[in-house]
Order: structure tokens, then C-alpha cells, then sequence
């Protein structure tokens, strides 16, 4: 989890990732940031976030990003 924190602090270092559960929905990530940030975790964790799994659910917190990550690096 700390890369995936290392890179959501490297676009926002303001938030505190840690305990904010509403990313997606508070407007603290846009469009931008998304695009950005599927390319550096797929970059990193070398897996590849489908289109369908882009969905605020999965972006909303770095717990829901890092299950998403582990789900994806499971399969």
C-alpha cells in the first residue's frame, strides 16, 4: 500500500489518503487524476485496470484502490 500512497501523494500531497473514504465523490479526483493514476499503478504494480473496473467505487479510497490492485494481481 505504501507505493500506491507514495503515488496518490506525489499528485495530491494536501490529502491525507489515509482516512479520506470520498476521493471520487468529494472532487478530490478528477478525470485527470484517474488517467494519470491507472497508467503510474499499472506502471508500478505492472497489472492493467480494465475500462469496466474505472468506476468511482474502486477509486474512492486507497483501500478500494489497493483491493482493486490485489484483485487484479491475483487473476
Amino acid at each position: 500500500m505504501n507505493e500506491l500512497l507514495e503515488i496518490l501523494r506525489g499528485m495530491h500531497p494536501e490529502v491525507d489518503f489515509e482516512t479520506n473514504t470520498k476521493l471520487i465523490d468529494d472532487g478530490i479526483l478528477d478525470s485527470f487524476d484517474i488517467i494519470s493514476l491507472v497508467a503510474e499503478i499499472s506502471e508500478t504494480f505492472d497489472v492493467a485496470i480494465p475500462a469496466e473496473q474505472i468506476i468511482p467505487e474502486n477509486f474512492n479510497s486507497v483501500q478500494a484502490l489497493m483491493a482493486l490492485v490485489d484483485l487484479l494481481l491475483d487473476e
